[in-house]
């Protein structure tokens, strides 16, 4: 079993309702939805499998990033009691043209989150479980110890639980990367989301080679950790593109690859250029592959931590 939640309950902002979601969007003008083909819908969620989880989160008063990224698998995980845990708040100091995550200036840091996730680690029974979070830019280590403690509350609460966390960049953040890396989580996992030549228009507070090289260094730091990145397809990559970032990734050493479909969340995010078609994704697949990745999972539906635990297990396996 697997777990996405965000533990922060008393967000002061909240009580403002009509603060837009993503205020920096908010006059740029609407962009066409285009309509899904049929190989990317899915059915509602409404199982009651679906309905057990909900009535679990909203008993524990949590927010969780399937609702909040509008995530198209929710209804399949929630129906197994698959989650993936949120810190650090629900407000992200970044403003990527992808993300439906708000955006503003985040509260501060619970210190009772990191014992939170620990005990609810253990009364859900996790084999497996995904740490993720918002971009963090005010505070001076990007909310690398954070992390840390985390981690460290986990293994404390549930120690045969493995741990897989998805970090922010920690752009200009010296000594976060070491922070995180010395709390010894199975696998590390950080995004490159797309293409470099996308950088500037989908993910313009990041730096694509800035996130290679994080990659890069955290197995540099622990040639044990697993290392994973994901990117979308479907924002204007050429696929001579794709093929040079897998190479980028390999020689970073990085363990685990991820592909999926961009799906813009409202008419104020990045158009979707292009539904790739589930052939083409196969067809990365193999390539990635045979460029030496230890594990792929590449679908139109495919997400970062999408059966997140199946794939810890297949990568111990594949490496031993």
């Amino acid at each position: 079993m697997a777990v996405v939640l965000d533990l922060l309950n008393d967000d002061p902002r909240k009580g403002n309702e009509s603060r837009p979601r993503h205020p920096e969007k908010a006059h740029r003008p609407d962009q066409p939805i285009a309509r899904k083909p049929e190989w990317i819908r899915v059915k509602a969620p409404g199982s009651p499998g679906w309905a057990e989880t909900n009535a679990i989160l909203k008993a524990n008063k949590l927010v969780t990033v399937c609702e909040e990224a509008g995530c198209p698998n929710m209804g399949e995980c929630w129906d197994k009691k698959h989650a993936t845990f949120m810190i650090m708040g629900d407000v992200c100091t970044r403003a990527c043209a992808f993300c439906n995550v708000k955006t503003g200036l985040p509260a501060p840091l619970d210190p009772k989150e990191p014992a939170h996730i620990g005990e609810a680690t253990a009364q859900l029974g996790l084999k497996h479980v995904v740490v993720t979070s918002v971009d963090r830019d005010d505070l001076d280590d990007g909310g690398a110890a954070h992390f840390a403690k985390v981690v460290a509350a986990i293994r404390a609460a549930s120690p045969a639980t493995t741990i897989e966390i998805l970090t922010p960049d920690f752009l200009r953040k010296p000594g976060a990367l070491e922070i995180v890396v010395a709390a010894r989580p199975d696998v590390f996992n950080h995004n490159l989301e797309t293409v470099p030549s996308n950088y500037l228009t989908v993910r313009p507070g990041a730096r694509y080679f800035h996130s290679l090289r994080l990659l890069q260094r955290a197995k540099e730091l622990d040639a044990g950790i697993f290392t994973k990145s994901g990117i979308m397809l479907g924002l204007g990559e050429t696929r001579n593109e794709v093929l040079q970032l897998m190479d980028d990734l390999r020689s970073a050493e990085v363990d685990f690859l991820t592909i999926g479909q961009y799906l813009q969340p409202t008419r104020k995010h990045h158009p979707v250029k292009e539904f790739v078609r589930p052939e083409q994704f196969k067809a990365y697949e193999s390539i990635a592959y045979a460029k030496g990745f230890l594990l792929v999972a590449s679908s139109p539906l495919t997400r970062s931590s999408h059966h997140a635990g199946d794939d810890f297990e297949r990568l111990r396996r594949r490496r031993g």
